[in-house]
């Protein structure tokens, strides 16, 4: 008898490809790769020698053009030492979508255009032949071969968008041999909860999309009738610093025509992209001054097909005299159809400033879980100019460019101290960050930007190691301390001018005193019932450098105990108020694998643990016909690890299954007769 295996394929999306456009600007192909790694702070590295040297990147990605003048050369005497290719086996991972080249240029281009790391060198594993997408088994055996070729830093600017408990395993088997993993949050943003795996992995450093600098960042803020909307300055802006506020308009397409009935005066234009024209070449800058000629303050255009655009208003085709006079904006077509419905005398305000510390709008959000941080750090995404196939060079946007950054910055702290964990490398670069502040300069969640956006000399000149680098706190109406030990290094051997101080909530009682030498003890109390969500920030001074250790804090009405008898955890439920039901999710923090179980208020819940690891739970409590979260932690130690196998059986195999056995049972009874 033989049983068909029937096997997924799990559609991965290259977080980068966001914002894409060729442009090539004589003089100034290095210009954004220029800003945003001096930005980061790789001068400092530079000066002291530190580039890279001696450090092998895996790139997993769409290959690599190793031809390019800028990584050029295969093979041991070249920049992409080795690789593999899985799509074509036994030959060479040339990349001919262009993706795993942008990458590989921000980590270690050494030419035109020069990486965080120039002369580290790049292991090249080629998993998808045109960015569209991969099977999760070609991700897991490309991480596998990373760990055979001894990389030392693994970068992945792809995922899924769920969590894949097989990729999780074998960023964890990389973690174990001491490789560094960094991957892409993706570009599912502003939406929270849009991270999937490899980002959603516990270990590896998830890593979110900001502005590139100053000079480069020009950030613009849209709401209506206070509701906030998404939109991208275009290229080429007239800068207002001043806020722009005035009536919504919709004009069409914004042709002169158009708006000659119209009151547009001192409005804010709303148009469509295109003309409804068919071949009719209605550029950008046409719309802008129509718009401005007939009065309007800002134009905002949105998309005539699904999703967002980044517009261009200088361009080969425009008027020799042509120079912009109104603020101009582009928005996703959604969106845009939903505020051209709505307008009914709604006014507007439109904001346009520079900050290279802006969360790109596309750069996906946590949480991803109640019990760890993701995204952990941010870097330049947007507007990044890089290697590009065929010996070009790509301005293009995405979370797939601000993780090799980090992997970048990654390479000069190993090549500075090759003892370096991976946990101490991810303690080092995480709490050095800079602050990440919106339109109105308060700071982005750490949901949304994590510790901050990165730092690399702060993170270079760093002494102090701090272990975990952020964490999650759980209180309740029964419980309401929270108490947390951190394990320092002192790289220097110093602990001159330790100091813990703490911003967060005002209800928050917090203390923290250094006990045994090394060990940081923090206790955090809740002065009131204030449920929910709360962050805040532990700073440490050390050696007069700053260090920022995030936090979340969950305070909840009611409770989950857990105790290990054996192989089994046993589960108790609090709750202030009468319950009637309890949904309990344990999560195996090593691979995400989660059982669930019930409890109600006279019967216990149980689930059996098979290894030796933290276990995540997440208990939904039913009380009078509203659901009520509680969550807790417990380490397992001391059980004898055994293999799982768990046989799921759809329910008409079983059926079929159930019917061969009722045969065979009465074959045998046949046959005995």
């Amino acid at each position: 008898m033989k049983f068909l295996a029937i096997f997924s394929f799990i559609v991965v999306i290259l977080t980068g490809l966001v914002l894409s456009q060729s442009l090539h600007f004589e003089n100034e192909i290095q210009t954004y790769l220029e800003r945003s790694v001096p930005f980061v702070g790789t001068d400092i590295p530079r000066i002291e020698g530190i580039d890279g040297t001696g450090i092998k990147i895996a790139i997993i990605d769409t290959g690599v053009d190793y031809n390019h003048p800028d990584l050029f050369g295969w093979g041991p005497d070249g920049k992409v030492i080795g690789g593999y290719n899985f799509i074509q086996e036994g030959k060479p991972p040339i990349d001919n979508n262009g993706h795993g080249t942008q990458v590989a240029g921000v980590i270690a281009a050494d030419g035109q255009a020069v990486g965080v790391a120039p002369k580290a060198k790049i292991l090249a594993y080629k998993v998808s032949e045109d960015g569209e997408g991969v099977s999760s088994d070609l991700i897991i055996r490309a991480i596998e071969k990373a760990i055979e070729d001894d990389a030392d830093i693994i970068n992945i600017s792809l995922g899924v968008n769920k969590t894949n408990t097989k990729i999780e395993r074998a960023v964890n088997l990389a973690l174990e041999k001491e490789i560094f993993v960094v991957v892409a949050a993706g570009n599912d943003g502003p939406g929270i909860g849009t991270i999937g795996s490899p980002g959603r992995n516990f270990g590896s450093v998830t890593v979110g999309a900001t502005y590139n600098n100053l000079t480069s960042s020009l950030v613009a803020t849209l709401e209506v009738d206070e509701k906030p909307y998404t939109v991208i300055p275009m290229v080429g802006n007239q800068i207002s610093e001043d806020t722009i506020s005035g009536k919504l308009v919709f004009g069409g397409y914004g042709k002169a025509g158009e708006l000659k009935d119209l009151d547009v005066k001192d409005s804010i234009l709303i148009v469509e992209r295109g003309s409804d024209v068919e071949g009719e070449l209605l550029y950008f800058s046409i719309k802008e001054t129509n718009a401005a000629d007939a009065g309007a303050k800002a134009l905002i255009v949105y998309n005539n097909v699904p999703g967002i655009f980044l517009g261009e208003l200088i361009h080969d085709f425009i008027e020799p005299d042509y120079s912009p006079q109104i603020p101009v904006v582009s928005m996703d077509r959604e969106e845009g159809l939903e505020i051209v419905k709505s307008i009914n005398g709604n006014e507007a305000v439109l904001n346009l400033f520079f900050n290279p510390d802006y969360l790109a709008h596309f750069s996906s959000r946590g949480p991803v879980s109640p019990f760890y941080i993701k995204p952990e750090i941010v870097a330049p995404g947007a507007y990044i100019n890089t290697t590009q196939s065929n010996a070009g060079y790509n301005f293009t946007s995405g979370t797939s460019y601000a993780a090799p950054h980090v992997s970048g910055a990654a390479a000069l702290l190993l090549q500075k101290n090759p003892q370096l964990h991976h946990h101490e490398i991810k303690s080092l670069l995480l709490t050095t960050v800079e602050p990440v502040s919106d339109a109105h300069g308060n700071e982005f969640s750490i949901q949304e930007s994590g510790a901050g956006r990165l730092n690399i000399a702060k993170a270079f000149e760093a002494k102090l190691i701090i272990e975990p680098p952020n964490f999650v706190a759980i209180t309740s109406s029964d419980n309401n301390v929270a108490q947390k030990k951190f394990q320092l290094k002192s790289m220097d051997g110093t602990w001159d001018g330790f100091d813990v101080t703490f911003d967060g909530p005002e209800f928050i009682k917090f203390s923290g005193e250094l006990v045994d030498g090394n060990v940081l003890s923090v206790r955090m109390s809740m002065l009131e019932d204030n449920f929910g969500e709360h962050e805040g920030k532990m700073m440490i001074s050390h050696n007069e450098i700053q260090y920022v250790v995030p936090f979340l804090l969950h305070h909840t009405p009611g409770s989950v105990s857990a105790v290990q008898q054996n192989e089994k955890l046993f589960f108790e439920i609090y709750h202030p108020q009468e319950w009637s039901f309890a949904k309990i999710s344990v999560t195996n923090s090593k691979d995400g694998t989660v059982d669930t179980t019930t409890a109600t208020p006279d019967k216990t819940a149980t689930i059996d643990v098979y290894e030796n690891t933290k276990y995540w739970i997440d208990a939904k409590i039913r009380v009078s016909g509203n659901s009520s979260s509680a969550y807790n932690t417990i380490d397992v130690k001391s059980i004898q690890e055994r293999e799982r196998f768990d046989l799921v059986i759809p329910e008409r195999q079983m059926a079929i299954i159930a019917g061969a056995v009722i045969i065979i049972g009465v074959v045998g009874i046949l046959k005995r007769r």
